[in-house]
């Protein structure tokens, strides 16, 4: 066993446009309308000054749940909200939707089905227009659905309170605004535990990061993660697996895991997505001036 890693010092960067990629807000869904996690987003966005495109896609019932949205992005003082009805492919290569795409501060994915996020938007003129936006600054949130799009690789559905197998879990490519992670949200409230880690046994080098409700975890230009609201967000590493059987395991046979390495973060906590290790919040008053977290080593 190696040592065990304790804290150090680290002051967040503060988010600027403009000066490299923006932020990314990743919500475990059934987030407080008015709450710390929309008012943290709205505030990265630009609060008065933002224009926020607002994206259904994923929705069975896209107009009610971008309405309501909308709604709540301007109690919260969003300077403009640009709903993109995009709800088949021929629409993101549509002139008006990608020069309102171009103007936005900030987009905004909701929840429904992940798949089709990527099947609508991969490899269209508008989803090469919200990459360039973000490169340049913009700001990028998904909840519930839209989160799971966030990552390189994404499940797209599996069993949630049954023990990891490779049955579990199907996978496809995500957006890929964060690499070397795969996202599951509502994850203590559905029990997702199981797929989160039948994910990695078969993809050992990547991060597991599953986001509770009313939660979510922010990643700025440091590759430094945030958490945000009133749960927890569960990071699982891989990588110090001995032990697995995926290769040669059944579909529906429990699959082996030994050494996994997990860490449950509540609001304030964080995790360093470069070096792989815990933040904790620095004490009020500290050497990071009471506005930092603290790095495990």
């Amino acid at each position: 066993m190696g040592k065990k890693e304790e804290p150090e010092t680290l002051t967040p960067a503060s988010p600027s446009r403009g000066a490299g990629p923006g932020a990314l807000v990743v919500i475990g869904g059934a987030e407080s309308r008015d709450g710390a996690i929309l008012r943290t987003f709205v505030r990265l966005a630009g609060g008065p000054a933002a224009v926020v495109a607002l994206l259904a896609t994923a929705s069975g019932r896209p107009d009610d749940a971008a309405r309501e949205y909308e709604e709540a992005f301007v109690r919260l003082g969003v300077g403009r909200v640009e709903t993109l009805r995009v709800t088949d492919r021929s629409d993101a290569w549509r002139p008006e939707i990608l020069e309102r795409a171009r103007a936005a501060t900030a987009f905004f994915f909701t929840g429904g089905d992940q798949l089709r996020i990527t099947s609508t938007l991969g490899g269209t003129p508008l989803d090469e227009v919200v990459h360039r936006r973000h490169r340049e600054g913009a700001v990028i949130a998904g909840t519930s659905a839209g989160a799971s799009a966030m990552s390189e690789t994404m499940i797209v559905e599996g069993d949630s309170d049954d023990a990891p197998k490779k049955c579990t879990i199907k996978m496809a490519a995500g957006m890929g605004f964060l690499e070397g992670a795969v996202i599951d949200q509502h994850f203590a409230q559905r029990g997702r535990l199981g797929r989160l880690l039948a994910a990695l046994a078969q993809n050992p080098k990547l991060l597991g990061i599953g986001v509770d409700e009313d939660t979510a975890f922010v990643v700025r230009g440091d590759r430094t993660l945030r958490v945000v609201g009133s749960q927890t967000v569960t990071v699982v590493d891989g990588r110090a697996i001995e032990e697995t059987n995926a290769s040669e395991s059944l579909p529906d046979e429990p699959l082996v895991l030994t050494h996994v390495v997990l860490h449950v973060l509540p609001s304030g906590y964080g995790f360093d997505l470069a070096a792989w290790r815990p933040l904790r919040p620095a004490p009020r008053g500290g050497a990071a001036g009471g506005g930092g977290v603290s790095r495990h080593r």
